[in-house]
């Protein structure tokens, strides 16, 4: 006989399982459903534990970073006049010149040459200069000249030939320069204003001018005038009354200003169909508008010329 056990016979006698688990029965379907659901509410609630946590240090942050300043606001263009700042006037032309442009020539006197063109070079005179040799001007560089045809007297308001004009009218055009002419207003009206446009008209009697005629109206100092106090509106209405009586004769009608009556006086936007003359004395004109003569200096030298004498230029050809 065999004394090996088979296997079917070792599982017979194999002993039986302690009787602690005998007793117990593996967990159903039913009883382990309640921890799956604990776990996914604790996930679900470690969720949002963390999107709170991430939203508050979000929120913390924001409020350490600078806030945002909008952008500034775009400055109004400006200039300066002395101690003032003004803005420019809508719709007037400005000043068109380039700085670097400007020169001194070997007698210290401005040139202007741009793009291939020369500014020409001029003097205004009066009786004032006496005596003047006008081919000696001629010859010491000067295009043109501004005459002063007369003016109006300041105290009684008569209307007077300047004495030498009629001589430096011949004498300019002999000696090959042109001429244009100018008249010393004191008008307190418009209606003043024609009457003296109408008196220049009356002297030069049709004759042909190759640059403008010029209203100047300037304040007096150093005495009583029948013009102080005149408004910068009235003086406006009477310098265009002036260029509209000439420029219906047929002629060039201009306009002679320093800066101060061009900026606080002045309403230049009434002036800008005819030609602008400015006085500003220096080596480069900075006025902020346009114009078309520029006087530079009171106290230039010019052959033929005893003392002081206005030295201008003109930036284009006058055409009468």
């Amino acid at each position: 006989m065999n004394d090996s056990l088979s296997e079917l016979d070792r599982k017979e006698q194999e002993p039986a399982a302690p009787a602690r688990d005998r007793g117990q029965r593996a967990p159903s379907a039913r009883n382990r459903q309640p921890q799956i659901g604990l776990s996914a509410l604790s996930l679900a609630v470690s969720i949002i534990a963390l999107i709170v946590a991430g939203a508050a240090l979000f929120l913390v942050l924001r409020g350490n970073q600078e806030p945002e300043v909008p952008p500034d606001a775009e400055e109004p263009i400006t200039f300066r006049f002395g101690d003032m700042v003004l803005e420019p006037i809508d719709g007037m032309p400005l000043n068109p010149y380039d700085a670097d442009a400007f020169a001194l020539d070997e007698k210290g006197r401005v040139t202007y040459e741009a793009n291939g063109r020369r500014a020409k070079a001029g003097i205004d005179v009066s009786t004032h200069q006496k005596e003047i040799d006008w081919p000696a001007v001629a010859a010491d560089g000067i295009d043109f000249a501004m005459l002063r045809l007369g003016h109006r007297g300041y105290s009684q308001g008569g209307l007077f030939l300047d004495e030498t004009f009629e001589k430096n009218l011949q004498g300019a055009l002999d000696a090959g320069l042109e001429a244009g002419v100018y008249f010393f207003s004191q008008a307190i009206t418009p209606e003043e204003a024609e009457e003296e446009a109408d008196y220049v008209l009356e002297v030069l009697d049709g004759r042909a001018l190759a640059f403008p005629v010029a209203f100047d109206w300037e304040p007096i100092t150093g005495d009583e005038a029948r013009t102080d106090g005149l408004d910068g509106e009235t003086m406006t209405r009477c310098a265009a009354a002036f260029c509209k009586r000439i420029e219906d004769a047929g002629y060039r009608p201009a306009v002679y200003f320093n800066q101060t009556q061009g900026y606080l006086r002045y309403d230049l936007r009434e002036l800008t169909d005819y030609e602008l003359w400015l006085a500003e004395y220096g080596a480069v004109p900075d006025f902020y508008y346009h114009f078309d003569l520029w006087q530079y200096s009171h106290t230039g030298r010019v052959d033929g010329i005893q003392g002081d004498v206005d030295l201008d230029l003109a930036f284009y050809s006058y055409h009468g």
